[in-house]
């Protein structure tokens, strides 16, 4: 333990009362079972997310790939850093090598991160449809969307590759995780914030203010027996992705002000922000009924394997009677599919 003293946050590095995690002893178990189900439904939920796509052609659209990333990103951290979480919340204390509290920080960094690079471009690509949807299709090619994908992880590992530079990845016993510590380079905290925060809110509320407009203004035009603009799925797409962008800016808020609460609030507020890995799949599942129906459809498949067979054979021949061709199929897309 002694030679792991290094990577173990001190007292004034953050503020805290240093020593071993003290609190009432209901703390740690409350904390593990809160953890074990994020853990669980976070895994259960975005896997639904990305089958759901692969499963249904409705879904399966450019813009839904970004959704798809965005799973992937919130997926991560519940197949690593959750499980060495809930092993330092046992053990009152990290009890793995400094490699895996870096590694762990790292991952945790890139769901973060991740997810922040991926709502950007949703609100954008949301902004692109609604507002310039003549221009839309020409933007958001497959082959041009799979590269802003890839410029997307790309940007992540460049923002997060200084921490082992700078040793800021260390292990907070208030949250028993390995984590960034702001204190370490003044200079990385403000353009991390900056990067991390203040760019992307401006972005998206940009893109969401351009959409509330023409929203009003299509309701108008409904009121005034004039055609709008806008479809009601549209509408519908628009406001969960939206809804997706709130609750990720309140949860992931208090992770910049953390060093400056009490411990406890601290905590809470860590715990809070791990909600936000599981949420968006269950606001896809309540606003979106293309995602809807296939978890249900996925989850019955679980239950009852047979069905999977009976609803292959039925596809399948629903495939041979129609088989629109590619334009129809993205002109079907745009006008009813589940896009963010």
């Amino acid at each position: 333990w002694e030679g792991q003293n290094s990577f173990i946050i001190n007292p004034s590095e953050a503020g805290w009362s240093g020593g071993e995690r003290g609190g009432p002893f209901w703390i740690a178990p409350a904390l593990s079972s809160v953890l074990i189900i994020i853990t669980i439904v976070d895994l259960v939920g975005n896997s639904l997310v990305i089958l759901s796509v692969l499963r249904n052609r409705k879904l399966q659209n450019t813009g839904n790939m970004f959704l798809v990333n965005l799973a992937l990103a919130d997926l991560v951290v519940a197949l690593y850093p959750y499980p060495l979480i809930l092993m330092a919340i046992f053990h009152n204390g990290w009890a793995l090598s400094e490699t895996h509290c870096k590694a762990s920080g790292f991952v945790m960094g890139l769901s973060v991160l991740g997810s922040v690079f991926n709502i950007t471009p949703i609100a954008i690509n949301r902004y692109c449809c609604i507002c310039h949807s003549l221009g839309y299709q020409k933007i958001y090619r497959a082959w041009n969307t799979t590269l802003y994908i890839c410029l997307i992880w790309v940007f992540t590992v460049i923002a997060l590759v200084p921490n082992f530079f700078m040793g800021s990845l260390k292990y907070d016993p208030r949250n028993y995780s390995c984590t960034f510590i702001q204190t370490a380079n003044a200079h990385y905290t403000i353009a991390m914030v900056v990067i991390h925060f203040l760019v992307p809110i401006t972005i998206v509320t940009y893109c969401y203010l351009r959409i509330w407009v023409l929203v009003i203004q299509s309701r108008r035009r409904v009121k005034l027996a004039i055609k709008p603009r806008l479809k009601p799925s549209e509408v519908w797409n628009f406001l969960t992705m939206f809804v997706v962008f709130v609750i990720f800016a309140i949860s992931i808020n208090p992770l910049d002000m953390a060093s400056r609460v009490p411990d406890g609030l601290f905590t809470t507020s860590y715990f809070l922000a791990y909600f936000n890995s599981y949420l968006n799949a269950i606001i896809y599942g309540l606003f979106n009924q293309n995602f809807w129906k296939e978890y249900k459809k996925i989850l019955l498949v679980l239950w009852i394997p047979r069905y999977f067979f009976q609803d292959s054979s039925k596809d399948g021949t629903n495939s041979q009677r129609n088989k629109p061709d590619a334009l129809h199929i993205e002109t079907n897309n745009l006008e009813d599919s589940g896009a963010p």
